[in-house]
């Protein structure tokens, strides 16, 4: 036997001895991955979420209470590892899950990590011993418990954050929708003057792309419900109890307050195999992404100015702008968002490429894809979250630039096409331009048009309404 080294202790595994950390609750196979993977310092624990390692908690709690009750483990050994699990779950031994992302990629280092700190927990709480193959990993395999994880992790960081940030920055428009209801502004298309619309019209747009995500995640939620767990090694659920899958989902439901409603998969070939549900999740977070830039960038745009610009709206001065020129203030919160939003889009590329590598009966790139899924619920919910609260919320409409630009809009004789006709509308357009004059100057001056008719055919407030 090797010589002891100060601060170690020497664990085995199926390769012979190692030297663990003394303090430290994994064993020998963490330590051997802490060894072979010192590519990103990006640990499992997230900084942005303890949801993932909190699931593998979760996970061997409720596969020891099933194996409990399908006599396959004594009361006592069930009870000393339920008793670990749920500390791991509470987020109390994060940091003994050391390891960086990049590493095997079907996560046996983080199922093994997890095996190993809850069997030493075990004995440290229950003087009991525990195997962590034999027993904290019973009726499992890697192959299964990652999956498994992916899925509850995403489910509960969807539930617990995304939707409320999401619910709460589609509560704060719909509040200015109708603060602003009857405000009329001139509309734009290919970032040029168009006829006018409601403020409130502009940002019912937002709300409704909002919805519209909202309701395809819970969609997809029933998917991330479907427990891959029981399908071990390969799909066939090798050394797992016929009614193992069903009854540790049961178990699962139960440990979470009925809050993950969690079923056995139909097809456990299918679960292992493929990562398709988190594609799918991630294209919807993409979208969000996608939405929200949009809601940034005319936020933005609307704030320019605010002299040379639009100036329709002024966001609320929260930082100086500029390290150089005094009294310039930024659309930060907007800028922050859309960078976040960029990096979701990146996540959701990584997921792509990472979901392709399902080779046979297995994906092979299972870590990479937990990470990235992970950080974009969470930087999502961030940015919804200071959106609502520090641009949207906080928001107000520049009155008398919205008044000026509506008076001398050109495009507001579209409203006279069915009357005089696109050219003669054209020309009377091109003048108003040209001289820099209101369009019902100019259209008095062109027409036969009284200025009482014109002011009522060319009213914003009717024409935002639609119609002939």
């Amino acid at each position: 036997m090797a010589k002891i080294k100060k601060g170690y202790r020497i664990e085995k595994d199926s390769l012979g001895e190692v030297y663990v950390p003394k303090k430290a609750l994994y064993g020998a196979q963490t330590q051997r991955a802490v060894e072979n993977f010192p590519i990103s310092g990006i640990k499992m624990d997230f900084p942005f979420t303890n949801s993932f390692v909190d699931t593998l908690g979760l996970i061997k709690d409720a596969a020891a209470r099933a194996n409990k009750k399908l006599g396959l483990l004594t009361s006592r050994k069930a009870t000393a590892i339920s008793r670990a699990s749920k500390e791991v779950w509470q987020s109390k031994h994060n940091k003994e899950f050391p390891l960086d992302v990049f590493q095997t990629g079907s996560g046996t280092s983080s199922n093994m990590n997890a095996n190993e700190v809850i069997a030493n927990l075990a004995y440290k709480l229950n003087g009991i011993q525990i195997d962590p193959n034999d027993e904290v990993n019973m009726s499992q395999s890697s192959n299964d418990v990652i999956p498994t994880a992916i899925k509850v992790s995403a489910y509960k960081d969807l539930t617990e954050k995304l939707y409320p940030a999401l619910e709460k920055l589609i509560k704060e428009i719909e509040k200015k929708e109708i603060a602003f209801k009857g405000l009329i502004k001139t509309g734009r298309t290919h970032l040029m003057d168009a006829m006018p619309l409601e403020i409130s019209q502009e940002l019912s747009a937002w709300s409704s792309q909002l919805k519209n995500v909202k309701k395809t995640l819970v969609f997809l939620e029933k998917r991330l419900l479907e427990m891959p767990l029981g399908g071990t090694a390969v799909g066939t659920g090798i050394n797992a109890h016929p009614r193992f899958a069903k009854t540790f989902a049961k178990e699962l439901s139960v440990l979470t307050g009925g809050k993950c409603k969690a079923i056995s998969s139909e097809n456990f070939f299918h679960e292992l195999s493929s990562q398709d549900t988190a594609v799918q999740v991630s294209g919807e977070l993409k979208n969000l992404a996608v939405t929200l830039m949009k809601i940034s960038n005319d936020l933005r745009w609307m704030n320019s100015g605010p002299l040379a610009g639009i100036s329709d709206i002024e966001l609320k001065a929260i930082q100086p702008g500029s390290s150089i020129m005094p009294g310039k203030v930024n659309p930060v919160i907007p800028e922050a968002v859309s960078m976040a939003c960029a990096d979701v889009i990146g996540n959701d590329v990584t997921i792509t490429v990472a979901a392709q590598s399902g080779n046979f009966q297995l994906n092979v790139m299972l870590p990479v894809i937990a990470y990235n899924l992970l950080k974009s619920i969470n930087i999502l919910s961030g940015s919804m979250n200071v959106l609502s609260k520090k641009a949207i919320k906080t928001f107000k409409v520049n009155h008398k630039n919205l008044e000026l630009s509506l008076s001398k809009n050109p495009i507001l004789v579209t409203a006279l096409n069915p009357i005089i006709g696109y050219e003669k509308a054209a020309a009377i357009a091109k003048k108003a331009y040209k001289e820099n004059r209101p369009i019902i100057d100019v259209a008095a001056e062109e027409t036969n048009i009284s200025k009482t008719k014109l002011s009522k055919l060319l009213d914003p407030s009717k024409l935002a309404k639609g119609g002939i």
